[in-house]
C-alpha cells in the first residue's frame, strides 16, 4: 500500500509538477534531481495510487483503451483475435520501474523463446514498454542510464509507439507513457538530449528545519506501525486532489492563454537564452495544466511564474560568465520579467 500522497511534507515543488503531468500527460514527465532519502520514488508511488483506475482490454499486453483497441493496438495482439469486441477489465494506472540493469530486449520485449522452442512459433513477449502504457514509466538513477537505452527511450517518448524489428519479428505497438526519473546530481549528470525531453525539472532537497523534519519522521513512523489506518486517516484529503486531476483534465481544453501570456512566456525564454521552442510549449503548457488544477479559466502571470522554474531550469545553456545556478538565473529573469 503507497504512503499517501497528501501526507508528504513539504517538497511542493516536487508534488506541483507531478500534479500537473498527471492532467496533462502532453507536458513531458518529471524528472526529479536531489539528495537521497527525500521521498522522490515516495511521491510518485503515490501520485499514481491515488489516480483513477483505468478501463483496459482483457488480455490486450499493452493496456489498450476499449474505445480504440481496434485502432491503435498493435494488429498481433491476442485480444483482437477473431474480431470480436473485446471485454473490458478495470486496473490501476501502472507504474513500471525501469531498472539500470536492464537489457534492451526485456525495455522493447523480445521473441518468446518458450513458445519458440516448444511449438516452434515465432511470437513477441511484450517488455516493459507494453507494461507502462497508458501508466508511469519510472527510472531510478536517471543519470546512470546506458546511453543505448537512453536513445531507445528518446524515440518511444518521441512517437508514441514502440517498433522492434529483430529476429524475424516486425512488430510496432503503443507506448504512451508519463516519463520519471529521479537521481543524485552527485552521481553524474543526465545526457542533454534526455534531459531536454522532460517536461519538468525539479529539485529536492533534505529539509533543514528541526519541526519539518519532526513532521517527516512522525509520519513515516505512523505509516510504518499501520500502514492500513494511516492510509485511510488520509483518504479524505487524497480523494480532493483526485477529484483535482479529474477536474483539471476535464476543463485543460477550455483554459484559455492569451496573446500576453504566450508573449511573457517567449520573452522569459528569449531572456534565458533556452534553445528551440520546447522551452515556451512546456512553460506554456504546465501553466495551462496549473491554472486548471486551480479552477482558473485562463492562464496568468501567477501560473507562469510557479512553473517556470521547473520548466526552464534544465534547459538554460552553461554560462562560464554567470556562476549563479539556472534555478537562480530563472528567478532573476523573472523579477526583470515581473518587477514588484
Amino acid at each position: 500500500m503507497p504512503f499517501p500522497f497528501s501526507a508528504i511534507v513539504g517538497q511542493d515543488e516536487m508534488k506541483q509538477a507531478l500534479l500537473i503531468a498527471a492532467a496533462d500527460p502532453s507536458i513531458g514527465g518529471v524528472l526529479v534531481f536531489g539528495d537521497r532519502g527525500t521521498g522522490k520514488s515516495t511521491a510518485i508511488r503515490a501520485l499514481a495510487a491515488l489516480l483513477p483506475p483505468m478501463q483496459v482490454v482483457s488480455g490486450c499486453p499493452y493496456n489498450c483503451d476499449p474505445a480504440t483497441h481496434f485502432t491503435k493496438c498493435a494488429p498481433a495482439c491476442p485480444a483482437r483475435a477473431g474480431g470480436a469486441t473485446p471485454a473490458a477489465k478495470t486496473v490501476p494506472v501502472p507504474v513500471v520501474d525501469l531498472p539500470l540493469g536492464a537489457t534492451e530486449d526485456r525495455v522493447v520485449g523480445a521473441l518468446d523463446l518458450e513458445r519458440a522452442l516448444t511449438a516452434g512459433e515465432k511470437a513477441y513477449e511484450p517488455g516493459l514498454l507494453a507494461r507502462a502504457n497508458r501508466g508511469f514509466l519510472y527510472i531510478d538513477e536517471a543519470n546512470l542510464l546506458e546511453d543505448h537505452l537512453v536513445d531507445l527511450l528518446l524515440d518511444v517518448a518521441a512517437s508514441g509507439e514502440n517498433v522492434v524489428e529483430r529476429e524475424g519479428i516486425s512488430i510496432r505497438h503503443p507506448a504512451r507513457f508519463v516519463l520519471v526519473g529521479s537521481g543524485n546530481p552527485e552521481e553524474g549528470e543526465l545526457r542533454p538530449q534526455l534531459l531536454d525531453r522532460f517536461g519538468l525539472s525539479v529539485e529536492v532537497t533534505t529539509p533543514t528545519d528541526i519541526p519539518t523534519r519532526v513532521d517527516v519522521i512522525r509520519r513515516r513512523d505512523a505509516y510504518d506501525q499501520d500502514p492500513d489506518g494511516f492510509t485511510a486517516s488520509y483518504a479524505e484529503a487524497d480523494a480532493g486532489i483526485r477529484n483535482r486531476i479529474l477536474s483539471a483534465r476535464a476543463v485543460l481544453k477550455s483554459v484559455v492563454v492569451s496573446e500576453a501570456a504566450l508573449t511573457q512566456a517567449a520573452t522569459l525564454c528569449q531572456s534565458l537564452g533556452t534553445d528551440g521552442l520546447r522551452g515556451e510549449l512546456t512553460l506554456i503548457r504546465a501553466a495551462r495544466a496549473l491554472a486548471a488544477l486551480e479552477g482558473a479559466l485562463e492562464v496568468s502571470e501567477t501560473q507562469l511564474k510557479a512553473v517556470a522554474p521547473s520548466a526552464l531550469r534544465h534547459r538554460l545553456r552553461r554560462n562560464v560568465l554567470d556562476e549563479a545556478g539556472s534555478t537562480v538565473r530563472v528567478e532573476r529573469a523573472l523579477k526583470e520579467l515581473y518587477p514588484a
